[in-house]
């Protein structure tokens, strides 16, 4: 089992649920990413996703496309955020998960990047832009290395699709809350609740809700219907405003409700 699996499996047993955080790797700097890693370890978040910048995050609303954006300006690249996750790991098992638009991974080679990934201590990469159609060669190459395979599930997705994305995720599936981009939102949708549902139904890894969440409140929500949450731009945001503040305090002040 992965890092992630037992994590996720761990908490489940404890009937509890998982907090999954995102940051984008680089912002406001390397070395402050993997401080912020070891203040969410110490602060309880089960899994940490680092996201890899990119020049063309269509997925992503404003917050993190500026912080795609400082990275790439400060010279981030995804061997760079290899380096940082070398460096997380050495001092802590947080479990950690690449977020990433496929085409640094195509640029970097798939084969080369599974396997320094999983010499750096990475647990697992998310491509944002890859259908599960379209993503056999992938998996065989992830899963080949030891890596998990995440999945997004939308709301729109017709059933054929979210048995597709059962059938290719390892660790878990990401529930996308609402359609549209990444970002805050004043409350979780209607449509959450009826896709987790869907997702159960086909598969017995975890299930974590993200996009939109950035208060306890709202966390709190959608712990209720999920294994797991995952907070990323409130958490990109508090970086941007504060890229010395507390995040750990931060993290804690989310799962207060849950």
């Amino acid at each position: 089992m992965s890092r992630i699996s037992k994590r996720l499996g761990a908490v489940r047993n404890e009937h509890k649920k998982a907090f999954v955080a995102f940051i984008t790797a680089g912002d406001p700097s390397l070395d402050r990413t993997v401080e912020a890693a070891l203040a969410f370890d110490d602060a309880g978040v089960d899994v940490l996703e680092l996201g890899v910048p990119f020049s063309d995050p269509l997925a992503d609303g404003p917050v993190i496309q500026r912080a795609s954006d400082r990275a790439l300006r400060a010279g981030t690249r995804l061997v760079d955020v290899l380096e940082a996750v070398r460096r997380i790991r050495a001092r802590c098992d947080l479990p950690l998960l690449l977020f990433s638009y496929f085409n640094p991974l195509l640029r970097y080679g798939l084969d080369a990047l599974a396997r320094d990934a999983i010499a750096a201590g990475a647990d697992g990469v998310l491509v944002t832009d890859l259908p599960p159609e379209e993503a056999d060669g992938w998996i065989a190459v992830a899963r080949g290395a030891g890596l998990d395979t995440v999945f997004l599930a939308a709301p729109t997705s017709p059933d054929e699709r979210l048995r597709k994305v059962a059938a290719a995720s390892r660790g878990f599936v990401y529930a996308v809350s609402r359609t549209g981009v990444t970002g805050e939102r004043d409350a979780i949708s209607g449509e959450a609740l009826p896709l987790v549902r869907r997702i159960q139904a086909l598969t017995a890894e975890p299930v974590v809700l993200g996009f939109g969440l950035s208060t306890p409140e709202q966390v709190k929500a959608a712990a209720e219907v999920a294994d797991g949450v995952v907070v990323g731009s409130a958490l990109v945001r508090f970086l941007e405003e504060h890229p010395h503040g507390d995040v750990a305090g931060q993290v804690r002040w989310l799962k207060s409700a849950m």
